[in-house]
């Protein structure tokens, strides 16, 4: 327990007196140390919670004067103001200018009497600083034993549950992305609206580094958890004392164990999911019920998903391949981060298929900033290959901007204009086209296509240059749209189109 005032006064051995009726509020102030000093001006000598001993062997008696040195020991920080009375010293009694003056300034004054050297005084609060040192320390042992034993037990909850109810200081186990994985009191929500921004700024650092603040009257602190990469985050509500906060990296260390743990365990589960995506992806045309069935054996049930590809860096044409466990650690985080979403290496990049409403870019900005990242349109399970395969398409967009490429932006077709570069400009053909690729009549939608946007959209003239008749024309136009996604009286629809069938007619790009 701190060392109060009152508890120095209490003492019978000091013997020690106030000078005047201090309020009670002022005997709580606890005492830091004890020093002495005669100085007229000791106040920039003091660091603060002292009490300071004087025998007043310089004090000034006039009451300005006396004002000005109470008001500097207080400034300084003091707790209180102690002065010795005795024989052969220079106040038997307290001065009525200094108590006067310490009772406007608001400072405890206390008399020391002749028996009690200054020496014991000042035993008695190093001794009771020890004694508060010690029991911080006990405090902290047997709070550190109790989570050692807790994190023997399953998963996260016991340690925080045991770090709460020895502390009183909430805690929860977000993952990366500010999800709650676990807390210490039961029926937490998820984590207060002004604790978003601590979150934030820590998982956007990484390992490097925590964050604290105050907010709503409340203390909150953010941690990183993991070894070699995030795995999650801890979020400390309250105020800690010296014995909690003593323990805080000992919590942070078996957190971020037990989360090493749960990741080495989820790895037999990564790989039946990575090999429920090749299975997948390895039917040229699976049923809809079929491709339901695989996604939903994953705990994917989302009714329109989308494909994600991601290559990390380094394997870009001119960068040298980053080693296969940096790829494989990317693959992992990226499937922590997708509730539900099945990952799988393939060759260089890594390929996901996620549900619709999942925050990809949110995703991709946090496990695999500055990568290039192609994202697919939502289509229904079936047509996965046809998302995915749109989605390897934009990496040679997204290495060229340097960002995500989507493949419905509305600036794409601007972008790609800009840049110029051939190999881009049919990695974008394909991404558009690529739903045709796959079709089993796909020269003759892609020529229908090209036809009908070369006429201006004249059916009559689209159905005279291919020799077929204008309903032929009229179906095959309606099934560009179904497998493609994209609207033909959409002006920026029918724009991609037309600049994705501009860019095949003029040949494969240069062989480099």
């Amino acid at each position: 327990m701190p060392l109060h005032l009152s508890d120095l006064l209490s003492r019978p051995d000091l013997n020690l007196s106030v000078a005047y009726d201090v309020p009670p509020q002022l005997l709580a102030r606890t005492i830091e140390a004890a020093t002495v000093s005669d100085l007229l001006t000791p106040g920039k000598w003091l660091q603060g919670g002292e009490l300071l001993m004087t025998i007043g062997l310089l004090l000034p008696m006039e009451p300005a004067a006396c004002r000005a040195y109470v008001r500097d020991v207080a400034e300084g920080g003091a707790a209180c103001l102690a002065l010795g009375l005795g024989q052969g010293l220079p106040y038997q009694e307290a001065p009525e200018p200094l108590v006067r003056a310490a009772r406007e300034a608001g400072l405890p004054l206390l008399t020391v009497p002749d028996e009690v050297p200054f020496i014991a005084v000042t035993k008695a609060v190093f001794d009771a600083r020890a004694d508060e040192q010690r029991a911080v320390l006990h405090r902290a042992f047997a709070t550190q034993r109790r989570l050692t034993a807790a994190a023997a037990g399953d998963g996260l909850r016991p340690m925080l549950e045991e770090w709460t109810a020895a502390t009183g200081v909430g805690a929860a186990v977000l993952d990366p992305l500010g999800r709650l994985l676990a807390a210490g009191e039961r029926g937490a929500g998820p984590p207060p609206a002004e604790a978003r921004d601590l979150i934030e700024r820590v998982a956007a650092r990484g390992l490097r580094g925590s964050a604290s603040s105050t907010a709503a009257g409340r203390q909150l602190e953010v941690q990183p958890l993991g070894a070699r990469r995030l795995r999650g985050l801890l979020l400390l509500t309250g105020h800690p004392d010296d014995a909690a906060r003593s323990v805080v990296p000992g919590l942070v260390s078996l957190l971020s164990l037990e989360l090493e743990r749960r990741h080495l365990r989820d790895e037999p589960e990564r790989r039946r999911r990575s090999a429920l995506l090749s299975e997948l992806l390895a039917e040229e045309e699976p049923t809809g019920g079929r491709a339901r069935d695989i996604l939903a054996s994953a705990g994917l049930t989302a009714e329109r998903v989308r494909g994600v590809a991601v290559e990390p860096a380094g394997t870009g044409r001119s960068a040298p391949s980053p080693p296969e466990s940096a790829i494989a650690d990317m693959a992992a985080d990226l499937a922590l981060a997708m509730p539900g979403g099945l990952v799988r290496v393939s060759g260089t990049v890594v390929e996901a298929v996620v549900g619709e409403d999942l925050d990809t870019r949110e995703v991709l900005g946090r496990f695999a900033p500055r990568c290039p990242a192609g994202i697919g349109p939502a289509v229904a399970p079936e047509a996965v290959r046809v998302s995915l395969r749109q989605a390897t398409g934009l990496l040679a967009v997204s290495r060229s901007s340097g960002a995500p490429a989507e493949a419905r932006e509305s600036q794409a077709s601007k972008l790609l204009l800009d840049l110029g570069d051939r190999r881009t400009l049919h990695g974008y053909a394909d991404t558009v086209l690529g739903p045709l690729d796959l079709a089993d009549n796909g020269e003759e939608l892609i020529a229908t296509l090209a036809a009908w946007l070369e006429t201006g959209g004249a059916w009559d003239a689209t159905s005279r240059r291919l020799g077929v008749h204008r309903h032929t024309v009229r179906n095959r136009l309606d099934k560009v749209m179904a497998l493609t996604g994209r609207r033909l009286d959409d002006p920026d629809d029918r724009f991609d189109l037309w600049l994705a069938a501009r860019i095949r007619r003029g040949g494969p790009p240069a062989v480099l």
